[in-house]
């Protein structure tokens, strides 16, 4: 492919092709990325490995029509040369006859206006665009080394050009830039730890200063330390933690499985619980993949079938999306053959998240949150969530890298770490305060899902079921 931009790789493909229908999709991607630690220990840090990366892969779905129906077959490989395409073509064909009839059998998608960006190169980063971050970062080392305090973390950026071409005329093309930093700080002795991130498109608008001084402010907040039970806390969720359950919750909003009765979102008897209301406030969880800021997108990109996904789908334009429309659960995520099936309207799954409240002016910030707060918990992120019951969406997982007791409106010490065990549905019925929507970084779920927007919340009875012994 070094020879052949993408797109002349995609048309390659194409031209090969003896099936009845082939998408082709190729996918360019090149990051950036740095990693510093406190060396042997000692208060400050320094930078360890940065780097550039190149990668590339080439998916071939070819479909073979039969009497029984339609089959489809996936093919994806790394690296593919101008000549190994051929036999990346024939293998995905091969696969096509020797399955059965896809289920989610659909026309390919046609009549779509091609990219007009599709036969220039691709995007790519580099490792300037840390320039002015890692300025901020070396002073943030020396800020740290002054204080006795230990930093370690990491800054990545990705930019993913894809190519998407069909034998039904498709040339589409999306440019996907994705950044994230992650910080840790510890205090000289490592009994303290505290944790910030943040999702960027292009580290211009990473604030080091304000992350390190969250992080300092953190780490002070720890040097009371309080052990409390296992229990129900009121309880403050930052947007971090609030993201990870929500993303959660929207990959579980499978219009299928809830109409089939396997999910929270089902109805005894038959059906989905669409219209039900879920919260008393009036928030509202959405997508959008022109969201400002958190930009996806447009446009179906499946390199494979599952769940709500079909590769027979790519190229399908993708809209904004209303999943919970002011506390009411509005809509499900459905691929052309769920929404046949389900009688559910069409509705793409989209590569990013935002809850917010009815009015943002009036709604507060977290510090103003915890000044109203009369005894409670505050979180600083969640890890390792795991799911225990699809029926009800319970999860469970561990707190980590701080939580904090709140006492007439100041936070006055670090609690040891607990297991909890919540459902974020139910939890969205028990939210009594919601403020201002921000965008944050998902922490458990950063590999997978970075373009969130979320409120910190406040929980009456946040279920701590047990103590945790993670630091």
């Amino acid at each position: 492919m070094a020879a052949m931009q993408p797109h002349e790789i995609v048309e390659l493909a194409l031209g090969l092709s003896r099936a009845d229908g082939c998408v082709v999709i190729a996918d360019e991607e090149s990051t950036a990325n740095l990693r510093w630690a406190a060396p042997g220990n000692k208060p400050g840090g320094s930078l360890t490995t940065n780097g550039v990366t190149r990668g590339r892969r080439l998916t071939v779905i070819a479909t073979v029509d039969g009497a029984e129906g339609t089959a489809s077959g996936v093919v994806s490989r790394e690296a593919v040369v101008p000549a190994e395409v051929e036999d990346l073509v024939r293998a995905a064909e091969a696969a096509a006859r020797a399955a059965g009839p896809a289920e989610d059998a659909q026309p390919l998608v046609a009549e779509r206006p091609s990219s007009p960006d599709f036969t220039e190169a691709p995007a790519e980063t580099s490792i300037t665009v840390f320039d002015a971050f890692g300025e901020a970062l070396g002073e943030a080392f020396a800020r740290a080394a002054a204080q006795g305090e230990l930093l370690y973390g990491f800054a990545r950026h990705e930019i993913v050009s894809s190519y998407l071409g069909t034998s039904a005329g498709l040339r589409l093309r999306h440019d996907q830039p994705t950044g994230m930093v992650e910080i840790n700080a510890k205090t000289a002795d490592l009994s303290g730890s505290a944790w910030v991130g943040a999702p960027t498109r292009d580290f211009s608008d990473v604030d080091v200063t304000a992350l390190h001084a969250e992080l300092t402010k953190r780490l002070g907040w720890g040097a009371r330390t309080v052990d409390l039970p296992a229990g129900r806390y009121e309880t403050l969720l930052p947007p971090s933690a609030v993201a990870d359950l929500m993303v959660y919750l929207n990959w579980s909003a499978g219009g299928r499985d809830a109409h089939e009765g396997r999910t929270v979102f089902s109805t005894p008897g038959g059906g989905t619980r669409v219209g039900d209301k879920l919260s008393a406030l009036p928030l509202t969880l959405r997508s959008d993949p022109r969201e400002p800021g958190l930009e996806a997108a447009p446009f179906v990109l499946a390199h494979s079938t599952y769940g709500n996904v079909s590769v027979f789908d790519n190229g399908l334009p993708i809209t904004a999306t209303e999943w919970i429309r002011e506390g009411v659960l509005a809509d499900l995520v459905t691929s052309r053959h769920s929404a046949d099936l389900t009688g559910l309207p069409l509705r793409p799954a989209v590569d990013n998240l935002v809850l917010e409240t009815a009015d943002q002016d009036s709604a507060p910030t977290l510090d103003e949150m915890i000044a109203r707060t009369g005894r409670g918990l505050l979180l600083t992120c969640l890890w390792y969530i795991r799911e225990v019951d699809p029926a009800t969406l319970l999860l469970t997982g561990l707190t980590r890298d701080g939580v904090y007791l709140i006492e007439n409106g100041e936070v006055v010490g670090a609690v040891n770490n607990f297991r909890f065990n919540e459902s974020p549905v139910d939890l969205l019925g028990r939210i009594t305060e919601a403020g201002r929507t921000e965008r944050c970084l998902p922490r458990e779920w950063s590999d997978d899902f970075t373009r969130a927007a979320m409120p910190p919340v406040r929980i009456a009875d946040f279920n701590m079921s047990s103590v945790s012994q993670a630091s």
